[in-house]
This record gives structure tokens, C-alpha cells and sequence, in this order.
């Protein structure tokens, strides 16, 4: 009986180390369910909001379309009579030329003329009768005088009558083709700017398209490791060690994921070491000396030691070719190979190479540093 006793004392001292290592996976995997699915509700309701907002771009987009078209049909008709006013201009200027090169062979005519008549004066117009030899010939005399006289006055009145008419036609074409070709800009420039007003409604159209293909394809991401997640759980279950710790992919929450520290100062900033070929751009973030700093989303550690350039340096690798960087810590409180949740302390702050007291951080996917900004919560 003893025996049995001893025996189910170190049996039961056996297991319970693996129920409880088990009951933590377990409640990591539910925890990881849990932020996977409060994910997913949070890009359906971004992708219920795109879409929204895609029907009111698509109905701004449509209204600018007629708008644009009404301006275009203007600028048309605004060319079109412009250019018949301009047709107009020239026929007129090609008249009044005509005109005074008339003008210019028949003044000769008309001076001397007006000399002649003008020698003869009242004495000589009535010698001019006088000498008629009868009465019918001075009458004939009489209306030829008369006559010339009338058709001078009245080829120049005409003449100064129709110069007159092509000048003020003239001046009244010049002036509207001024006002045609100022309207002529100015729809123009409406035309254009309701151009550029469709081009930028149809690039937000686009934009959000992109969006909201990136949107599906993310959730789609999230379900496949809610789909891993829900195995791992019934394995768990029934019993069966799980031999890889389950995780998230970093996509999805782009722009949710926390900050590694709490600090009151940002900088940009880009980082050259020894042994790389290219220098990483990343963030400064000003915190007191010592303030703890976390792992932005759950990996493996994949360097914790000083690094070149970087102080003490700390590398979470997850998965995907994912990576991030928390670099001039003080202290590590990580080693290689460990698994770190997100949040989980991974070092301490120290100072930047400049002297002030912070943490280094940088982001990597696919090999390429991306601006961390981008990616963090919004604050």
C-alpha cells in the first residue's frame, strides 16, 4: 500500500509539470485565437468602411465625369466660334484693304477733279453755260456738271459710309475674339482642373481597390492561422505535444502592432554597421534609461548580444522573413532560440551612439527595412 502510494506520488509528480506546461499552451493558443479573430473583425469593418466610401468616390466620380464633359463641349463651342470670329477678322481686314487700295487709284481722279472744279468757281461755271450755243446744250452742259458733281460726292460719301462699317465691324470682331480668347483660357483651365479632379477621384478609387484586395488577402491570412490555431487547440485536447509553438503572421496587423517602448520622442534615423552592405533605416524612440523594452508581435529570438553600430541588439525572427530590431539596449533578458510573445520583455533601454538615453528599432520584411511608422499603432 505504501508502495502504491509512493508510486502514484511520483507519478502524479510527473504529470503535473505536463498538464501545466500543457494548460499554458493551451491558453497561449486561445489567446492567440482570440487576437487573430478580434483582428479579423477589425479588417472586415476597414474593408466595410472602403467600401463605403468607394460607392461615394464612384458617385463623385461620375457627377466630375459630366462636369467634365460639360466643359469640354464648352471649350468646343468657345473654339468654334473663336475660330469663325477669326475667319470673320480676316475677310473684314481683307475688305478694308481692298477698300483703300481703291481709294488710293481713284484719289488721283477725284483731286484733280476737285481742282478743276474748283478753278472754274461760280464765274466760270457760268461762262461754261454761257458758251453753250443753245439753249439744249447748255442744259445738257448744266446736268453733266450736276451729274459729275453728285457722283463724286456720292462715291465718297459711300466710301467713307462702308470704310466706316468695316471699322466698326472691325473693332467689334477684334473685341470679341478678346473676350473668346480669355473665355477660351479660363474654360480651358476649367477643363483641366476637372481633369486632374477625375484622375485623383480615379486614383483613390484605385488606391482603395489595392486596399481592399490587401484587406482579403489578409483575412485570408489570419482564417488559414485560425484554421492552425483551432488544430493545435484539439490537439492539445487530446493530448498530443505540440512540437511548434503557433504564431501569427506580422501582415495582417500592420498599423496595430504596439510599441516596443513607451517614449516621448521619435526620430527617424538610419544605422550603418561593420560587415553590412547597406545601411537600415529605423526609429529612435527617447525613454528613460532603463525603461523596459518589448517584442512587437510573438518570434523566436534569433540574436541577443552586441552588435556593431547597434549596442546590445536583439533580433526576433517572425517567420515570413519577418524580423524586428530593438537595438542600444542596456541589458538582454533574452537568449537565442527563445520563444517571446508579444509584449514580453526582450532588454532594457540604454543610450543611442548620439549620447541620449533611448532604444533603437527597426523592422525588416522580405530583407528590406520598412518604415516602422507605418506599422505601429497610431498614437
Amino acid at each position: 500500500m505504501a508502495a502504491c502510494a509512493v508510486a502514484l506520488i511520483s507519478t502524479t509528480g510527473i504529470f503535473a509539470p505536463l498538464a501545466s506546461a500543457g494548460q499554458a499552451d493551451r491558453s497561449q493558443t486561445e489567446a492567440l485565437a482570440k487576437r487573430a479573430a478580434e483582428r479579423i473583425q477589425a479588417l472586415q469593418r476597414e474593408a466595410d468602411r472602403l467600401a463605403t466610401e468607394e460607392r461615394t468616390l464612384l458617385g463623385d466620380l461620375r457627377r466630375l465625369e459630366i462636369a467634365r464633359q460639360i466643359k469640354a463641349e464648352q471649350l468646343k463651342q468657345v473654339q468654334t466660334e473663336k475660330a469663325d470670329v477669326v475667319t470673320e477678322l480676316k475677310t473684314t481686314t481683307t475688305r478694308m484693304q481692298q477698300l483703300e487700295a481703291q481709294e488710293s487709284q481713284m484719289r488721283p481722279e477725284l483731286n484733280a477733279r476737285l481742282v478743276e472744279m474748283y478753278k472754274l468757281g461760280q464765274a466760270r461755271y457760268a461762262r461754261l453755260l454761257l458758251s453753250a450755243p443753245d439753249l439744249r446744250q447748255m442744259g445738257q452742259a448744266a446736268r453733266m456738271v450736276a451729274a459729275l458733281a453728285k457722283l463724286d460726292r456720292e462715291r465718297v460719301l459711300s466710301h467713307e459710309r462702308t470704310m466706316r462699317e468695316l471699322k466698326s465691324t472691325h473693332e467689334t470682331l477684334e473685341k470679341r475674339n478678346k473676350q473668346l480668347a480669355t473665355l477660351e483660357t479660363e474654360t480651358a483651365r476649367a477643363q483641366a482642373a476637372a481633369d486632374r479632379a477625375v484622375q485623383a477621384r480615379n486614383d483613390l478609387v484605385a488606391d482603395i481597390d489595392r486596399r481592399r484586395d490587401l484587406n482579403a488577402q489578409l483575412v485570408g491570412e489570419l482564417q488559414s492561422a485560425q484554421l492552425r490555431l483551432q488544430t493545435t487547440l484539439r490537439e492539445l485536447s487530446a493530448g498530443v505535444a505540440v512540437v511548434a509553438a503557433p504564431t501569427l503572421p506580422v501582415a495582417p496587423f500592420r498599423g496595430d502592432l504596439p510599441w516596443p517602448a513607451a517614449g516621448s520622442g521619435i526620430r527617424k534615423t538610419t544605422r550603418a554597421a561593420v560587415n553590412r552592405a547597406s545601411p537600415t533605416s529605423g526609429i529612435e524612440i527617447t525613454v528613460a534609461d532603463g525603461t523596459s523594452v518589448a517584442s512587437v508581435h510573438e518570434g523566436v529570438v534569433a540574436y541577443a548580444d552586441a552588435f556593431s553600430g547597434f549596442g546590445n541588439l536583439v533580433i526576433v525572427d517572425h517567420g515570413a522573413r519577418t524580423f524586428s530590431l530593438y537595438g542600444d539596449l542596456q541589458e538582454t533578458t533574452v537568449k537565442k532560440g527563445d520563444r517571446v510573445e508579444r509584449g514580453q520583455p526582450v532588454g532594457v533601454s540604454g543610450y543611442t551612439p548620439q549620447g541620449a538615453a533611448g532604444v533603437y528599432f527597426e523592422l525588416r520584411i522580405d530583407g528590406q527595412s520598412v518604415d516602422p511608422l507605418q506599422w505601429l499603432r497610431k498614437r
